[in-house]
């Protein structure tokens, strides 16, 4: 069984950075991508960035394109989100989460779990 367990969120000002950190377990063979989702109150969760377990390959939405890099520590077990030049739009609870591929991933289909999420603030 998969889990998920994100951190280091927290209240910015426009410009910052932070750096999400996302620890799995349970993770198997057949779960090769993993990625990053976000929701803001009012709205639907949205994509931001994926990574592929094994070869790396990275995916981003247009909105973390050039600010956002996803990266991982495959013997920690861990997803990372590095987030710069913060924006207030970029408000939202944060979400990791691990799937077969990352077509599944990004229309969330087969998502073996979600974390927790992690709150993200930046204020203007």
């Amino acid at each position: 069984q998969v889990q998920l367990v994100e951190s280091g969120g927290g209240l910015v000002q426009t410009g910052a950075s932070l750096r999400l950190s996302c620890a799995a377990s349970g993770l198997t063979s057949n779960r090769l991508a993993m990625g990053w989702f976000r929701q803001a109150p009012g709205k639907e969760r949205e994509f931001v960035a994926s990574i592929t377990w094994y070869s790396n390959n990275a995916l981003y939405a247009n909105s973390a394109e050039g600010r956002f890099t996803i990266s991982k520590d495959s013997a920690k077990n861990t997803l990372y989100l590095q987030m710069n030049n913060l924006k207030p739009e970029d408000t939202a609870v944060y979400y990791c989460a691990a799937a077969p591929n990352t077509a599944k991933l990004v229309a969330r289909t087969s998502i073996d779990a979600w974390g927790q999420g992690t709150q993200v603030t930046v204020s203007s």
